[in-house]
Parts: C-alpha cells; structure tokens; sequence
C-alpha cells in the first residue's frame, strides 16, 4: 500500500489569507503597469482596471468555492485534475505554475527599477537586484510557511499605511480636465488594456495553491479572498485617477515608475522616495507570496506522480516543501535574466485567464457529478449563470490581447498534454469527477474520487451549524455482555429507532442489513459505522452500541464480495434525513475521526456508564465536564440552584448526572455533592471555563 504523502503544516489563519492575497496584488499593476496602460488607453485606463476585474469576479467566486471543498496544495491544478481529469490537470498545473512564476518575475524585476531609483547604476544592476532578491525569498519560504506568512502580515500593513498617505494627500489634486478623451480609446483599446491588466489582480485567488496549510479554510478562504478583492479594486481606481490627474499624459505614458512619479508630483523629492519604498514593500510582498503559491504546484503534481517524486519531498522541521522552493526559485531568476518585463505580464495574464475559464467548468462539472462527499463550505451563487458566463467571458479577452499571448496560451497547451502524454500517462489511473456526470450515459467513473474527497470531509470536520454534540447526547445507547449475534443487534437498533422515529422497524433492519453487504459500512479499529439515509426524517438519529464480547458479520468489501468482518467492539448506527447528504457525510467523518485515535477502543470499553460512552465522543473544544464539590474553590457550587451558577453567555448546562441517573437540568435544580455536570459552549467560552476551573485540558473526560 503506498503511504499517504506527507501533510502540510496548517499555519495560515485569515489575515494570513487576506495578507498573501493583497500582497500579490497590490504589486506591479501598480507600480509598474499604470504607465503602459496610459499609453494604450488614455485617461480610460481607469475604467480599463475596472473591466479587468469583471471575468475575475466569476472565477474568484468559483475558486472560493472549489478551495473550500478541496483545500489542497496546488490550487488551480488539483482542482482541474480532480473535476476533468489528469491530462487537463497536468496542463493546467504546468501553465499555472508558469504563469505564477512569470508574475513574480515581473514583480522582482520591478523591485529592481525602484531599488535602482535611490543610486546610480549601470545596464545590468536592475537585473542583479532581482535576482538577489530572488535567492532572499526563496530562503525565507525554506524556513516554513508561518515566518514567511509573518513577514507578509509585516510587509502588507506597511504598504496600506502608505498607499493611504498616498490617497490622502493626492485625492484633493484630483482634475477631471484630465479625464477628457476618457473613451477616446474605444471600446477595442480598453478592453485590450483591461486584457493586459489583469494579471494585476489574479494574486487574489493564488492563494488557494496554499489552502491545505489555512486553518478553518471553509471560513479563512472566501473571506480573505474577497476582502482582498474590494482593498486591490479601491485602490487601483483610486490611485489611477490620481496618477492621471497630476502626471503630465506624455511622462505617464513613458514612465515605467509611475505611483513614484505621481508621489514626487504631489509631495515633491520626500514623496517619491516614500512611494518608491511602499513600491518596494509591494515587490517585496508578491515576491514572497508568489513563491509560496507556485512552489506548491511541483508539490501537488508530484504527490500525483504527474511530476518526478522528489519533488514531494516536505521538510519535517518546518512544514514545507523543500525542493520545489528551490526549483521555484531557480526557475524564477532564469525567467527574470531573460525576459522583457511587459511581454511577461502580457503572457502570464493570457494563460491565466484560460485557466480561470476551466476553474468556472470545474465548479460546474463538481456539482453535476452527483457526489455527496463534495461539501463546500461556500457555493458561488447564481448558478449555473454565473460559472458559465465566467467560463465563456475570458476567451473575449484573451482574444483582445494580440496572437503572441494567445500563441504562449496555445504553446503551454502542447507542453502540457506532451508531458502528460510522455511522463504522467502510464504513472496515473484517476479519472476527473467529468466521468461521474458522463456515468448517466454509461461512461466508466472513478470510484477513487469519492473516498478522497470522503478523507477530506473528515480532515475540515464538523460546521458550526451541524448538530453532532446534540445527536451524540440523544443517542440511544445498548450495553451487550452476552456474545453479540448481528442480526440481533439490528433488530434491536431498530426497534428504539423505530420507537424514536415513528417509521417501521423492517425499514431500518432493511436498511441497514442491505448497506452492509454491499460494502457501505465502514469497520475499522473494532468499530462498525452502519448508515443510512431515510426520507421524512426531521433530525439525525444515533444508536450507540457497545459489545463486550467481539462480534463478527458478513459484510461487502470494495470488490463487491461479501466477507465475514474483523473483530468489532462497537458499533454507531447513523440515519439522517434523506435532504443533506453532505451533513450525514461529515457526521460520520466525525464519529470515524474520534474512532481513528489510539485511545479510542480502550476509552469506550473502559467507560462506567451511559454518560460516559456519549462523551467519549464530544468534541473537547465545545464541553466541559466535571464533579461538583464543596472542596473546590472555584466550583463551590453545593446546594445552589443552576440558575444562581453565573455562567458566561455562550454556555449551557446539558446534563446533570446523580448517582447513576441522569437528570434534566432546569433552572431551579439544586446541586448536590459528587453531581457531574456536562457544559456546552462555543469554543472560546469553553476554553475559559477550562481555565477558570483550573481543570486539565485534553482527549476524554478532564479530570
């Protein structure tokens, strides 16, 4: 069996997120591009970055979408390999990673036009600047994702600071006698404008090559993508409009400094030097960031083994990818050393927006696949108009821009479907979730793609809405010390379900006696998971089984054959209403995640009672529990009523537990010596409970 790759360090939180985003966009579409956007458009170029925005604006949200579902190394790459499959996987990851290397070269080498400003130097020295700064960012990505993502928080806040003192001081100037002839251009020149600008804001999606090491990536993501988004549109307008309005149309359309030209225009020699620095930062931040996004792409296509497998070779010390960082790197000051800087933002944008076209596909293909185990946390609204208009609006644009970008597009094309062809072909089986919507017309589908995105599920856990701690506390629970017998534990899973339920017990002992022999129960560790879906149910059910003596069953195994089971302890039956399939997936992910830890089996068969077999289960971060007595200080709790307890908002006493019983806990019950006591709330007021109450924060019951 072949070992699961290593994992990422998840190290990346929202501002993190919203850091890396804006400092990969907030770089040379600002310093660097305003001047030959001038020349091409005129005063109109402010509308042009405007337009540019608008294919991506489809694409950011199908992309939020996708990173939610899948947050994996590699972005762009894993999400077309695993939507239409590995040849346009392997096509889209090398074009990308390119493209994403070509917008860092940019950047680096318009680091090196405003390093040179502040001394004078020769033909080469802007080149070397690069370069220099090339090989630092490389090194500072080596010592893992957490110290670069810190230096971008750091570069990123300085750089907003000054773009406001920027705004501030050359918002008054504004002159709208400059914006005369603002269509001069035609709709022609603007869109092309817009074609080459563009690439000015594709860092804001770049981020979902680093989603694997985002915390919380259903929140993180889509929130700092689209807070991102809104800071890089205000200032692009913003700071256009200004530029046009105090630099001279002849010294703007010529400069390849422009944000320093207008800063000396509006705040004279202190002004420049000020906005050369901000320019700096800026180049600095993309620099980083856009090592960090493309370095994972080598990764994700070796895990794959669409790419050599040294290349998925993770640092144990500091979390990242090694290898590919340095390939990056390399790549990135061949790219720098020898090419022109405004062909390289032609030719990246060009591609990228065929890439975004197909990322609009993909959401498109993923939810027509019909499978349950894809769950994102955000779904792109309007659909299916809006994928669809986000897939066909690029090519628009792509065609505006001349036949070389669209030739380049054309050339990594054949690149990519020759590599594939010549290295990944023979090294792969997948097939993209594209076969599980051609499997209505009777075309082959990977079964494969489920079980991944099953691991998935149960790697992002539980949403806050989902009501598992609730299931968990209402579940029947069956105690067996007499050698356990299958169909008699369905039977009797059945009859308290049926009880519960109101529904036939035969649907229950069909459903789940079915379902086992055609392999949809999972036994792993001692435990069984029977489950199933039934319509009219209101909520989801639970029936928490233990058997004291082991029990095996006849069961189905992947190849369809039925086989007599391994040896269970356990057994947790789950039915969910038929309408949220995605919810059934991800309590059983959670239920499997808990049965995955070592302690588990030990902790279950150990447990003295009812209470205690459910709590084996709840998610530490959202309870407490623990003995009230006169004794301690801060729980002196003895002969008060709940009510009288003063406990944080947030919080709510779910169970009291009396010499064996369990009590229902209303306002007026008052506690007794040796009472345990079960407190759910939200994770932070927990954790201060935690504290408060002095009490060992860890797996099972704290002490």
């Amino acid at each position: 069996m072949t070992a699961a790759p290593p994992k990422l360090k998840k190290e990346l939180g929202l501002f993190d997120v919203y850091a890396l985003a804006t400092g990969a966009t907030l770089s040379a579409g600002l310093f660097l591009l305003p001047g030959p956007a001038f020349a091409m458009a005129g005063p109109g170029m402010v509308l042009a970055y405007l337009v540019a925005a608008i294919p991506l604006i489809p694409a950011m949200l199908c992309i939020a979408e996708l990173s939610t579902a899948m947050p994996r190394a590699g972005g762009a790459y894993y999400f077309l390999e695993r939507s239409l499959g590995p040849l346009v996987g392997t096509v889209g990851g090398l074009g990308t990673y390119l493209a994403l290397v070509l917008k860092t070269s940019f950047a680096l080498v318009g680091l090196g036009a405003y390093v040179s400003l502040f001394f004078e130097h020769g033909a080469w020295t802007e080149t070397l600047i690069a370069v220099v700064f090339a090989v630092f960012f490389g090194g500072l990505n080596l010592l893992g994702s957490k110290k670069s993502g810190a230096a971008q928080r750091v570069l990123v806040v300085a750089l907003l600071a000054v773009l406001c003192l920027f705004l501030l001081r050359g918002l008054p100037e504004l002159d709208f006698s400059r914006f005369e002839g603002f269509l001069g251009a035609g709709a022609e020149g603007i869109i092309a404008t817009a074609g080459m600008v563009y690439i000015s804001y594709v860092g804001v999606t770049n981020v979902a090559s680093v989603s694997e090491e985002v915390t919380d990536p259903e929140r993180n993501l889509p929130r700092g993508v689209f807070l991102s988004l809104a800071t890089a549109l205000t200032i692009y307008v913003l700071c256009t409009s200004v530029l046009v309005s105090v630099v001279p149309a002849e010294e703007l359309k010529e400069s390849i400094t422009p944000m320093a030209d207008g800063a000396r225009a509006i705040g004279g020699r202190l002004g420049e030097i000020v906005v050369a620095v901000a320019a700096i930062l800026a180049f600095f931040s993309v620099a980083n960031a856009g090592i960090m996004a493309s370095s994972r792409y080598p990764l994700a296509m070796s895990r794959d083994h669409l790419a050599p497998p040294w290349l998925s070779r993770v640092s144990g010390s500091s979390g990242v990818p090694r290898t590919a960082i340095v390939l990056t790197t390399l790549v990135i000051i061949a790219i720098v050393i020898g090419l022109d800087p405004l062909r390289i933002a032609k030719l990246a944008s060009a591609f990228q927006l065929m890439m975004f076209a197909l990322l609009c596909g993909a959401v498109i293909v993923m939810r027509e696949s019909g499978l349950d185990s894809y769950d994102p946390g955000y779904k792109a609204p309007f659909y299916p108009w809006l994928p669809l208009f986000g897939l066909m609006a690029p090519f628009f644009l792509i065609f505006q821009m001349g036949w070389l970008p669209t030739l380049f597009s054309v050339g990594l094309i054949v690149v990519g479907v020759g590599w594939y062809t010549w290295y990944g072909k023979s090294r792969v089986e997948r097939r993209g979730a594209i076969f599980h919507v051609f499997a209505r017309l009777g075309e082959d589908r990977h079964e494969a793609l489920d079980s991944e995105l099953r691991g998935i599920l149960k790697e992002k856990g539980l949403r806050d809405h989902d009501p598992f701690e609730a299931v968990v506390m209402d579940a029947v629970v069956l105690d067996f010390d007499a050698e356990p017998d299958f169909d008699r534990t369905v039977k009797e899973v059945a009859e308290a379900l049926a009880a519960r339920t109101g529904q036939p017990g035969q649907v229950f002992i069909e459903g789940f006696t079915q379902g086992t022999l055609k392999g949809a129960t999972p036994v792993a560790h001692g435990v069984a998971l029977p489950h199933m879906h039934l319509e009219g149910l209101e909520h989801p059910q639970l029936v928490l089984v233990r058997l004291r003596e082991e029990l095996r069953f006849m069961a189905g195994n992947v190849f369809g054959k039925t086989e007599m089971s391994e040896a269970v302890n356990a057994a947790f039956f789950l039915v969910s209403p038929g309408h949220d399939p995605a919810q059934h997936l991800r309590m059983l992910a959670q239920l499997a995640s808990r049965i995955d830890q070592a302690d588990f089996i030990e902790e279950w068969l150990s447990a003295p009672s009812e209470m205690a077999l459910r709590e084996v289960f709840l998610r530490e971060d959202r309870y407490i529990s623990f003995r009230v007595s006169a004794l301690k200080r801060d729980t002196d709790w003895v002969g008060r009523e709940l009510r009288e307890l003063a406990l944080p908002e947030g919080c709510l006493v779910s169970t009291v537990r009396r010499a064996g019983r369990t009590l229902v806990p209303r306002g007026h019950t008052r506690l007794q010596e040796g009472d345990r006591l079960l407190i759910f709330g939200e994770p932070e007021v927990i954790a201060g409970l935690y504290a408060r109450f002095g009490i060992e924060f860890r797996e099972g019951i704290p002490n």
